[in-house]
């Protein structure tokens, strides 16, 4: 009988309230084999993004969550261990929906990223040029449409999204505005990233601060958090202010009503009076049109040092659960990454 040659994690209880570590199981199984037409990947770095808390959930929205017993759904960079799929060697680094695990094998018909690893660290794939950073790009630029002399706030400011937020911003003109939680994180923003300021939300007088910093109100606020941080935006946005609504993870534990007041009547009143666009999103719907200026866009501001990016890696990926539910509290600090195993090392 052979013997396990792989590691995965899977979704072993659907979480209420916050994930704890009882809501995730590693277990350890055989290498899958190169199916005819497919390629063998072994994972080197896994993502960990806020989406995933949604998926552990069987409430209804644009993915189908996660059941019970299988793998948790992730994207990794990967290293081709063989392959019988043309275009593509063993040793070739690409971007694949592995899910939570060391091994994966795919089809024809799965589509992979090459990555070119003489052009930007294999894991900027994952952060400023994968997917947050397309996050960003498509909901600032597509549906926010910020202009010079504008105002941009972003929540969330020093994670891969809410940091390129800012610092696209900036690019066209526009003032941007983070904020984030702790000073640490605010004076990243603002001395590492350039922000023209950065805005602790647990501050006490948070909203007056943020009043503060846009004193002629904001043109566009990319929303990533949701709660208490809407409340406080909201009366500040100005008439035709964009709205694209990316995510609210003040939102993904609720297991009920959610705390504070009822913003729906305020917010209802505000998008009438002031002509506001809210706009949720979910990135691929812009993929096919934006992609390739997305790359261009950053990895041209990457180079020439006006866009720059933190990450946060975890070694191991039995320790995957307790990185990803630091990220849901806000204990990371950058993008939130799992290196699983080093390139042409033993597979």
């Amino acid at each position: 009988m052979s013997q396990p040659q792989s590691e995965q994690i899977v979704l072993a209880s659907r979480p209420h309230g916050p994930p704890t570590l009882e809501n995730f199981r590693l277990e350890q199984v055989d290498k899958p084999t190169l199916p005819a037409g497919g390629v063998l990947l072994r994972a080197l770095y896994l993502s960990l993004d806020p989406y995933m808390r949604g998926r552990m959930s069987d409430q209804k929205s644009y993915a189908k969550p996660v059941a019970v017993g299988d793998v948790m759904t992730g994207e990794s960079v990967c290293e081709v261990v063989a392959s019988d799929r043309k275009g593509y060697a063993a040793g070739d680094i690409v971007l694949a929906p592995t899910g939570w695990r060391t091994h994966a094998a795919f089809g024809a018909s799965i589509p992979l990223r090459k990555l070119d690893p003489r052009l930007a660290p294999i894991t900027t794939g994952l952060g400023v040029l994968g997917m947050p950073g397309f996050t960003a790009y498509a909901g600032l630029m597509v549906i926010g449409k910020p202009k010079p002399g504008e105002t941009v706030v972003v929540a969330a400011a020093s994670g891969p999204v809410g940091s390129l937020v800012g610092q696209l911003a900036m690019l066209v003109g526009a003032r941007a505005v983070g904020i984030a939680g702790g000073a640490d994180k605010c004076r990243y923003v603002v001395d590492e990233l350039r922000f023209d300021a950065a805005i602790d939300h647990r501050a006490p007088d948070f909203a007056k601060q943020l009043e503060a910093a846009c004193p002629k109100g904001i043109d566009v606020y990319f929303e990533n958090v949701g709660g208490a941080i809407w409340q406080a935006v909201l009366p500040l946005l100005n008439t035709f202010a964009r709205v694209p609504v990316c995510g609210l993870i003040a939102q993904y534990n609720a297991t009920g009503d959610f705390p504070g007041p009822n913003l729906l009547p305020a917010t209802m009143r505000q998008i009438l009076s002031k002509s506001l666009t809210l706009r949720g999103f979910i990135n691929y719907e812009f993929a096919a049109e934006h992609y390739a200026a997305f790359l261009e866009t950053v990895s041209s501001g990457i180079a020439g040092g006006n866009i720059r990016y933190r990450e946060d890696v975890t070694d191991g990926l039995a320790q995957a659960p307790t990185a990803f539910i630091g990220m849901l509290e806000g204990r990371n600090f950058g993008k939130v990454l799992v290196h699983v195993g080093d390139p042409s090392s033993s597979q």
